[in-house]
């Protein structure tokens, strides 16, 4: 697909954001399925690709130019696409737009002091890429991958990233959060930050139970097959306790002496 894309104008296109994190399975796991899947077709463009809403429309089967424009609102809002108009030229001003995207997300910090530099001709990476984000993180922010009215932002993500490990600590798994984040929604979630934070404190499950310490071996009762009676399974000899096994030893013994007798009176 990449490679029959068209080129864009020179100096419009796309441009990718310096210092991303390697792209990985993972990457746009955090979006909705719409804006996943467009991030990683225009992840997979060249540099200077045409990535207005027409081009793009006309590349994939899913997508019109309508939910392309909605999805492209969505990444910068995200902090993976910017689009600003500068000026270009040297004598004649000539001013072009210019869509910026990162397949790592950048907060609008990052974006301002990436733009400065590149007026002032400071570094072209302002500030270096962000660590990979816990897992409570990325719990959080696929949120919006199970249900779009749930969509977080970075910042309430980061806010609500301690909340969200405790439920781990307490031997939640990913599906079960997501589950008890994102059942039974309203009809509209006016601020996804707000509603996640009420759950979380209000549905925090319960500490898991202290482990048992094992006390002594308890001796287990079985009955004896002679007697019927109660004796423990570690004295049972062919099903037959102690005193019933000497018992019959005892018997054995006498049934002996008797045989001996008769055999001796038969002799005389």
């Amino acid at each position: 697909m990449a490679n029959s894309h068209p080129t864009a104008a020179p100096g419009y296109g796309k441009r990718s954001a310096p210092s991303q994190l390697p792209t990985s399975r993972d990457t746009f796991a955090h979006l909705p399925e719409r804006e996943a899947y467009l991030a990683t077709l225009l992840d997979a463009l060249p540099d200077g690709s045409a990535i207005d809403a027409k081009s793009i429309a006309a590349a994939q089967p899913r997508y019109g130019q309508q939910a392309v424009r909605s999805a492209f609102r969505m990444l910068a809002r995200l902090g993976h696409l910017l689009r600003v108009r500068e000026t270009v030229g040297e004598g004649i001003t000539r001013w072009v737009s210019r869509t910026y995207f990162s397949r790592t997300a950048r907060n609008a910090t990052w974006w301002e002091r990436f733009l400065r530099d590149r007026r002032t001709g400071g570094s072209a990476d302002p500030v270096p890429a962000p660590p990979a984000r816990s897992f409570s993180y990325r719990a959080l922010a696929s949120l919006a991958a199970a249900d779009k009215r749930m969509m977080l932002s970075a910042a309430e993500c980061e806010e609500l990233e301690a909340l969200a490990a405790e439920w781990f600590a307490r031997g939640v798994t990913e599906e079960q959060f997501r589950f008890a984040l994102t059942n039974g929604l309203p009809a509209t979630v006016q601020c996804p930050g707000a509603f996640a934070r009420r759950r979380l404190l209000d549905r925090l499950p319960p500490l898991p139970p202290l482990p048992t310490v094992p006390g002594p071996a308890l001796r287990t009762a079985a009955a004896c097959r002679t007697c019927q009676g109660p004796c423990a399974t570690t004295e049972l000899r062919d099903g037959r306790c102690l005193r019933c096994r000497g018992e019959a030893r005892a018997s054995a013994g006498l049934v002996a002496q008797l045989r001996a007798g008769i055999r001796d009176r038969t002799r005389r």
